[in-house]
């Protein structure tokens, strides 16, 4: 005989259990990814223990087992953040507690508190990102939690999970109108998501404001996003995008660090010449102050919101506030340029420290280029060109160096990153007598196709040089460029092709092949999202507001408008369904008159009796002088609801009445 296989059909307590298990793992699985890896190993055992427990049909286990496994849970917490209160620590308990819910749900409440605790932990997870993907997740969770709850209220006749599955949705459809209410009318607080100091801008990925051997190296591996640009003019030759950051004067022997003595640009120190080149830049949130502007910059750039930016003497521009939210600022740069052309002897004198007694053979070098070059340009060249004839590679995973990490590098490993090239050569520099720093940003970038914006990607970040020449005053020179100046011309990958399964995905995503064009659709689409929905801050909103003319709203005004607008929503929602109550024929109104009445004397109609057999039950209870009227009531009503007359509606529910009356 032929076998056919099928499914297991689960008793309905085990269906419903199970789907909440599965409702709980859908708000769990965006936590994953910044878990600690012995709280998600903890939380997958115990749903699989208690999904096991369920199929089984095993009780769940006692108090004396789930206490010592909570509390030993809850001392990891500890340990780990060395805290309970923060963002960290509470998001690791939560998801511990709701794991550990789930093995003791005894009554009713139980599994409420497991679903409101669902719907408070789907909140956190935008502590950590705020994407589409991410907002698409919390839609198909909530849809489970609601077909789970739903699922724990029926009682009788117990629909099919499709059908479940389309009241959720029919409910979630319903409070769309209240949520594009609330999205444009609650007023906007200013400020992160997450308040508590200490942890509030964690997790934030960029530059540092230091650079050590290694540091940018490991940046320049993910593929987020730094910033946005859209150029007023045509995109700029990739010659030209350098994204200036951060300036560097200081030198320990191993770490390079931004001058402690800094000075807001006055003006008046600079000279520009060719056509300047306006940006509109969307910077991502990077819990630092400092942002990025073509080299080189006129003037601190207009933001957005209440960010006050500034630029300082060595043409850095700085925010007041750490940039915890996306910022949009427009600046003006000028590719051609001259600046402290004047001689500021405490400021070169800055550019000139070196640590003692690190580098000795970098310091010889230097002195016997400084014998053989007395002209400080043709002194740089002949670095340059040393960089360029000898066996120097351009490598992401450059060899360890010691203390004189400079001599290891030129003479020895001879293998780097831009920030062991430029690092070497600002030394060498500074050895050979002339002013140098090192300036840190990104350098290049992608156009995106679809929506027109400049992309420009961690992997994009990098660190070039600045020397001070007399009469020039400070010039860029990028040592890398000597070595990999398809670094500079292309991008990193051809630079240094990637290996293995990255760098075939590299390949399949090169050139103008569909996944490349996947890649900036999606780009673009997450563009539109970060810009109409994530930046939709209290200035947009005042914008919003203004356009409807309803100018110069405070926070109070815009919550009594959010109030009456979302009354009146709730209403229009609210009244079809009230109305759309089915309607009870007069007759039958009369009939339920009869029954409460009834009620009164003998024990209520039950909902499966018809009126034949209501009126057996009233002859054997009522006393015998009032069996007659009622006896005709309801004789009348059997008539006119279920037999053939030839009266009208009207004499019919007046003949009911009447008799109605007559029931005492």
């Amino acid at each position: 005989m032929r076998r056919t296989l099928s499914l297991p059909v689960f008793s309905r307590d085990k269906a419903d259990t199970l789907l909440l298990i599965i409702a709980c793992l859908s708000v769990l699985l965006p936590h994953f990814s910044h878990l600690g890896i012995w709280v998600s190993i903890s939380c997958v055992a115990l749903l699989i223990w208690r999904g096991w427990l369920t199929l089984t049909g095993r009780r769940l286990p006692p108090g004396w087992i789930l206490v010592p496994v909570s509390a030993l849970m809850m001392l990891g917490v500890y340990l780990t953040h060395k805290t309970f209160f923060g963002r960290e620590a509470g998001v690791n308990m939560l998801v511990l507690l709701l794991t550990c819910k789930l093995l003791e749900m005894h009554a009713k409440r139980d599994l409420f508190v497991v679903l409101f605790l669902s719907f408070f932990l789907l909140l956190t997870s935008f502590f950590y990102q705020q994407t589409i993907a991410a907002a698409f997740m919390t839609l198909i969770s909530v849809s489970l939690l609601l077909t789970a709850q739903l699922s724990f209220h029926y009682t009788g006749l117990f629909p099919s999970l499709k059908q479940r599955l389309k009241l959720a949705f029919g409910m979630m459809a319903l409070a769309i109108p209240l949520t594009l209410c609330a999205f444009f009318l609650f007023p906007r607080i200013q400020g992160p998501l997450w308040g508590l100091p200490g942890d509030a801008h964690s997790g934030r990925s960029g530059l540092s404001e230091t650079m050590s051997p290694g540091g940018i190296s490991d940046l320049v591996l993910s593929e987020e996003i730094a910033f946005r640009v859209k150029f007023y003019q045509p995109v700029p030759d990739k010659s030209l995008l350098y994204w200036r950051g951060i300036v560097m004067t200081e030198f320990d022997g191993k770490t390079w660090s931004p001058s402690r003595f800094l000075q807001i640009n006055n003006g008046d120190i600079a000279q520009y010449a060719g056509t300047p080149i306006t940006q509109e830049i969307i910077l991502e949130p990077q819990s630092q102050r400092w942002l990025f502007a073509l080299d080189l910059p006129a003037a601190a750039p207009q933001t957005d919101g209440n960010n006050i930016a500034t630029i300082n003497r060595q043409m850095e521009l700085r925010s007041n506030d750490i940039i915890s939210q996306r910022l949009r600022y427009q600046v003006t740069s000028y590719p051609q340029y001259r600046y402290l052309v004047e001689n500021n002897l405490r400021e070169l004198h800055r550019a000139l420290e070196i640590p003692a007694g690190y580098n000795p053979r970098s310091a010889a070098f230097a002195d016997s280029l400084r014998r053989q070059y007395s002209d400080d340009r043709a002194l740089i060249n002949a670095v340059l060109k040393y960089f360029r004839k000898e066996a120097f590679t351009y490598t992401l995973e450059p060899p360890l160096l010691g203390i004189n990490s400079i001599d290891d590098f030129l003479f020895k490993s001879r293998a780097g990153f831009c920030e062991h090239y430029a690092s070497a050569f600002v030394n060498l520099m500074r050895l050979a007598g002339i002013p140098a720093r090192i300036v840190t940003g990104y350098q290049g970038g992608t156009l995106n196709e679809v929506d027109g914006y400049f992309e420009v990607r961690q992997s994009d970040a990098h660190a070039w040089t600045e020397v001070w020449l007399e009469g020039r005053g400070w010039v860029r020179v990028d040592p890398t460029a000597a070595v990999a100046p398809e670094r500079v011309m292309q991008n990193l990958n051809q630079a240094i092709p990637k290996r293995g399964f990255a760098g075939l995905m590299n390949f399949a995503l090169s050139g103008n092949s569909w996944s490349q064009s996947m890649r900036m659709r999606l780009d673009a689409i997450n563009n539109s999202w970060n810009q109409w929905v994530l930046n939709y801050n209290q200035q947009t909103q005042k914008n919003f507001l203004s356009s409807f003319g309803f100018k110069d709203l405070d926070w109070s005004r815009i919550s009594l408008l959010f109030f009456i607008t979302g009354s009146l929503i709730i209403g229009a929602i609210a009244l079809p369904l009230m109305l759309n109550k089915p309607s009870i024929p007069a007759t039958d109104r009369v009939y339920l008159s009869f029954c409460k009445k009834m009620a009164k004397k003998t024990p209520p109609r039950a909902v499966d009796e018809g009126p034949y057999a209501y009126l057996q039950r009233l002859k054997n209870t009522l006393p015998a002088k009032d069996i007659p009227p009622v006896e005709k009531f309801l004789r009348t009503y059997i008539n006119a609801k279920y037999g053939q007359t030839t009266a009208t509606e009207s004499q019919r529910i007046r003949r009911l009445k009447t008799l109605l009356a007559a029931c005492r």
